[in-house]
């Protein structure tokens, strides 16, 4: 039996697992799946993560749950050797150890790109994984209780401030509908003015969504400003030292919250650790087929997909173009991968990938959205019925699928759920006090629970450290 080794268990990961799974014959292969979270997250939904329209555990599709012939590690693969068919495996807990493979399949992904831009490694919040989103949503929300508490002023007016960097999808929509979820929670604070509420979206080009044409993406900055939305074209993030936004424009003001929605980069893994072919950009070569490899000179046994793969795009009419990093071509991508890989285990021959787009949709907020497919643009109402129809059936498993759909179909009679769970990061506060209040610190600047937003980052940064080795 041979034994396929999965680095990451992301989009394409996932798929390829559970495809293989159901098509493997009996005693023909062994999976294995190496990825330092025990689930796949369905990013699309962390925009709704983030305004509470869908429930954090309902974005992130358990590995053990659906992929139950398939060995898990809970660990990162920090270095691949190739040549010698070894990984270096990193767990959770304890020591690393070397793991033999006959089958190769790279799918580690990209992480969060980061510049080295002052105070966004201190103060800002990536939106690429659920935890992420979770404390996004609980620093606004807490943010509101405690502004409330305040009167008019500079400290007031921060709490009220958010800041986006980045104007891909990721960041517009994540934009649209935090500033939906607070427009509509402000309804809630009698002791607040709507007017008081300040959300930015920072782009460094001239224009948002680039998979939009121009058209649509004018009209897109052009309904966030409608809205009351500060859009910031041609402008650069200069600084973020204690939560104040410095702009190239000369712009500044003061941000409670800063989500960092920048662009991805290359798994330093797979650009740094392995002895696979790697591409200017730091991505594996691969061939249509997904073979790690040129077609002169393919690589036996290593396969790859996904974010972390430069994959031909047969689809597109131009030399060296390559698939774009969404969610549409992992998935597709892990799926003909496992039906590669079975096909080159029973001595057929691969089939190449190609998959013409089917359109781009994002949601803007509650209600509202935008689609484009070709020359035909849809926009408000019926895009956003379509985002969320798109994704429910998009969605792996339909344990998923009724689960969301519950939540969106509760929230219809009773709104979005408005609590801050922010507490979470720290329970055994109350335990340790004995429910004395909280001495007050030397900085009298009200600001959401500084602990908890601590104690957050500090887990998302070990979870970017993890991203980073698997």
């Amino acid at each position: 039996m041979r034994t396929i080794l999965v680095v990451g268990g992301g989009y394409a990961g996932f798929y390829t697992a559970w495809k293989l799974e159901k098509k493997l014959r009996r005693g023909e292969a062994k999976v294995i799946i190496v990825d330092p979270r025990p689930y796949m997250t369905y990013q699309p939904f962390l925009p709704e993560v983030v305004a509470g329209s869908v429930e954090a555990r309902h974005a992130a599709v358990a590995h053990r749950r659906h992929l139950r012939k398939t060995q898990l590690i809970n660990g990162s693969v920090t270095t691949i050797d190739h040549a010698h068919r070894t990984v270096q495996v990193q767990p959770a807990v304890g020591e690393s150890f070397p793991l033999a493979y006959d089958i190769l399949v790279v799918t580690a992904g990209a992480v969060t790109r980061k510049l080295a831009i002052p105070g966004v490694a201190e103060h800002a919040i990536g939106m690429k994984h659920v935890e992420e989103a979770v404390a996004i949503r609980d620093r606004m929300l807490t943010a509101f209780d405690h502004a409330a508490t305040l009167p008019r002023g500079p400290h007031r007016r921060r709490l009220l401030t958010v800041t986006f960097v980045g104007g891909g999808f990721s960041g517009v929509e994540g934009f649209g509908e935090l500033m939906s979820l607070g427009q509509a929670l402000v309804k809630k604070y009698p002791e607040l003015d709507p007017a008081e509420l300040s959300f930015h979206l920072v782009e460094a080009r001239d224009r948002i969504l680039p998979e939009v044409t121009d058209g649509p993406g004018r009209w897109v900055v052009e309904h966030l400003e409608k809205r009351g939305g500060h859009v910031h074209l041609n402008a650069q993030l200069r600084s973020a030292t204690d939560g104040h936004i410095v702009l190239s424009t000369g712009e500044e003001f003061d941000s409670e919250l800063i989500v960092w929605t920048a662009g991805n980069g290359a798994n330093p893994m797979v650009h740094n650790h392995t002895d696979l072919p790697i591409d200017a950009r730091g991505q594996v070569v691969v061939r249509a087929d997904l073979r790690v490899g040129t077609p002169e000179e393919p690589i036996e046994d290593a396969w790859a997909a996904g974010d972390d793969a430069a994959v031909p795009d047969l689809a597109i009419e131009r030399p060296g173009a390559a698939t774009v990093p969404n969610a549409q071509h992992a998935v597709r991508q892990g799926k003909l991968l496992a039906k590669n890989l079975i096909a080159t285990l029973r001595g057929r021959k691969a089939r190449p990938y190609k998959h013409a787009s089917l359109g781009v949709v994002a949601t803007l907020g509650l209600g509202r959205g935008i689609f484009q497919w070709h020359g035909i643009v849809i926009k408000g109402f019926p895009a956003w019925v379509m985002h969320r129809g798109y994704h429910v059936l998009a969605v792996p498993t339909w344990e998923r699928k009724v689960r969301v759909l519950a939540v969106w179909i509760t929230a219809v009679f009773y709104g979005r759920d408005i609590v801050s769970l922010a507490s979470v990061q720290h329970p055994r506060q109350a335990f340790e006090t004995g429910g004395e209040p909280a001495r007050a610190t030397a900085d009298t600047r009200a600001t959401p629970d500084t602990r908890a937003i601590a104690d957050t980052q500090a887990i998302a940064d070990t979870q970017a450290t993890a991203d980073t080795q698997a």
